[in-house]
């Protein structure tokens, strides 16, 4: 009976594992498409700012993983998707991009200037229940798609991984955002 009990138990499991991970009421798919690779959802994250729900984000990776450095480091497909729980201007996005790029690759904010400037520019104001899609594919570079349109392709690792360190750097939008993003 038991084991009956726990093979019941995985199967189920099992099955909620493929409909897809879901946080604050957003259920995104255990995995995605990339450059021809199937990328596996790592974690899913809420971002939160001042008591309010802002988005749930879902990274996705080739391997999942714990190490936020290596997955930034990584020349290897990756994406970023935030489903908005709120409706967002671009003027606060802006804001929060900004201060993630100030807080966690300050280095690349004069290296970068002109990408991170190209980037801030291809920003656009979300609803609630719209996505925005940051997808790095190698060779290719960093698109950001908003509502399912591409919006700005940037070419270079170095601009993919300060991208990525907003979400899971030195000073993520908080510890459990960046926690959950790694899967933990």
């Amino acid at each position: 009976m038991r084991k009956a009990f726990i093979a019941t138990v995985i199967v189920l499991a099992a099955a909620i594992n493929l409909l897809g991970a879901s946080l604050a009421g957003v259920t995104l798919p255990d995995s995605t498409q990339v450059a021809g690779k199937t990328l596996a959802l790592n974690g899913l994250g809420l971002r939160s700012k001042m008591m309010f729900k802002v988005y749930v984000a879902g990274l996705y990776v080739e391997q999942k993983s714990g190490d936020a450095d290596a997955i930034i480091k990584a020349d290897a497909p990756k994406r970023m998707v935030l489903q908005f729980l709120r409706d967002v201007s671009r003027d606060q996005m802006v804001e929060a991009y900004t201060e993630a790029f100030d807080n966690n690759a300050p280095s690349a904010k004069a290296s970068l200037k002109g990408e991170i400037d190209k980037l801030m520019a291809a920003f656009e104001p979300v609803a609630t229940g719209e996505q925005m899609v940051f997808t790095y594919e190698p060779g290719k570079g960093t698109t950001l798609s908003v509502k399912g349109n591409d919006k700005v392709a940037i070419a270079g690792l170095p601009f993919a991984q300060a991208m990525f360190s907003c979400w899971i750097g030195p000073k993520p939008p908080s510890a459990d955002f960046k926690t959950k993003l790694l899967g933990r």
